[in-house]
């Protein structure tokens, strides 16, 4: 019995994650808003303060601590 439900779950998540987008959404869908980051001069900004402060960009191995004005 558990495994028909189990079953059952997963057919209907599969079902419902199953979607096609129009034309017309996706001009919606490629705003900058709708980005991971839609700001990207802030995100590089952000990326160097905490690279600068922290050492912490990925594959970095210089000492931080600075004030972030290279």
């Amino acid at each position: 019995m558990r495994k028909m439900l189990v079953l059952l779950c997963l057919l209907a998540l599969h079902a419902t994650a199953c979607t096609s987008v129009r034309a017309w959404e996706r001009e919606t869908l490629a705003k900058p808003e709708m980005g991971w980051e839609p700001n990207a001069q802030g995100a590089t900004l952000e990326s160097h303060i905490r690279f600068s402060k922290e050492a912490s960009l990925r594959g970095g191995s210089a000492g931080g601590g600075g004030c972030g004005c290279n």
